[in-house]
């Protein structure tokens, strides 16, 4: 994969940008933390994300949730919603979308700690949630339940 990663900051802020057509064509921008010797968490919630069956061609539809402890480098958050965005016309299953996100923010960041909770709504009737995280998070480092109920009619 090749690093379209700008590291002296967003180059999409501010500006019109379209729809990628597809994730490894979409951008995402670093920021420097302004905290790098603090240890904090940061969530990233898309209750709308989308992508599409790699077989029927159908769509596809997840809650994410994104925690992560920065290192030096903070996720721009306007590329990070395109990016998730250029998920709506991807062909992959639950379980690709979910570990592509969270292998092409750790490669971006290098972040101190990083999880993602892909909540899949039910294809042929059985939801499909999938998780992933880097290790354990910083000692004392306080990260919030994700709490997100199995599937019973998701909000």
């Amino acid at each position: 994969m090749t690093d379209r990663t700008l590291p002296d900051g967003p180059n999409q802020l501010g500006s019109f940008v379209k729809l990628p057509e597809s994730p490894s064509e979409a951008v995402l921008d670093r920021v420097h933390n302004p905290h790098p010797d603090t240890d904090y968490t940061v969530r990233f919630t898309q209750p709308e994300f989308t992508s599409l069956c790699p077989v029927t061609g159908q769509p596809d539809f997840a809650f994410l949730i994104i925690d992560y402890v920065p290192a030096d480098w903070l996720v721009e958050s306007k590329s990070l919603k395109l990016y998730l965005g250029a998920f709506r016309n991807h062909g992959a299953f639950h379980e690709a979308c979910t570990l592509d996100i969270a292998k092409r923010l750790i490669d971006m960041l290098s972040p101190k700690w990083l999880r993602i909770g892909g909540y899949w709504f039910p294809r042929g009737g059985m939801p499909i949630d999938v998780f992933y995280q880097t290790g354990e998070p910083p000692a004392g480092l306080w990260i919030p339940p994700q709490d997100v109920p199995v599937y019973r009619g998701r909000p």
